[in-house]
């Protein structure tokens, strides 16, 4: 499970901007799991919020250079659950992020990093291409952030576990698991906008 956005501009102002930083002060970082297997009516599609976390943007309000992206995976914390034969309780959402932690291997690896190597403007923002480390493995992404002319930012973007090493938990032997796809979500707001 992962994560990973960047945040540039919505107006240009005169002069550079040489860089600024967000974190949850300034917005939400969201994870989204789904449930499948043969008995996947039973489990419940996850909302997970990551609680520390850092954006840092470099270059001009209108073109940023860099982005950088780094979560403390330790911040994990199960906010609702989905679905299920029964609503999912406070103790049951320990077991989840326990889990999750185990699952993420959280001890060897405490952060999830997102390093932008490439910026482009889109119609709707940016394009970012980068780096996304994960459990120990980096794959190159591109990820959309679209910004509003009122400096609202956000995005929504599809992480493979598998394709970071990471094996979706599963129980049941197999019958009840998280879906290999995890929807990575950013909504916030450029500070001062």
């Amino acid at each position: 499970m992962l994560a990973v956005f960047r945040a540039p501009l919505a107006r240009p102002t005169i002069g550079p901007v040489s860089s600024w930083t967000l974190g949850p002060e300034n917005g939400t970082l969201t994870l989204h799991t789904g449930v499948t297997g043969a008995a996947a009516r039973m489990g419940h599609r996850l909302t997970i919020v990551m609680d520390a976390w850092t954006i840092s943007v470099d270059g001009p309000d209108d073109q940023p250079s860099a982005v950088s992206l780094v979560v403390d995976v330790d911040s994990l914390r199960v906010e609702s659950g989905e679905g299920g034969l029964t609503p999912l309780t406070g103790p049951e959402k320990t077991i989840v992020r326990s889990n999750a932690l185990k699952t993420l291997n959280a001890q060897r690896f405490p952060t999830i990093e997102f390093h932008a190597e490439q910026i482009g403007k889109t119609a709707a923002g940016y394009v970012m291409r980068g780096a996304l480390t994960i459990h120990g493995a980096t794959r190159a992404v591109d990820i959309e952030l679209s910004v509003a002319a009122d400096g609202a930012l956000s995005l929504s973007t599809d992480v493979s576990q598998r394709a970071y090493g990471i094996k979706p938990f599963s129980m049941a032997m197999g019958s009840l698991k998280v879906a290999d796809a995890v929807t990575v979500s950013f909504e916030g707001r450029r500070p001062g906008a």
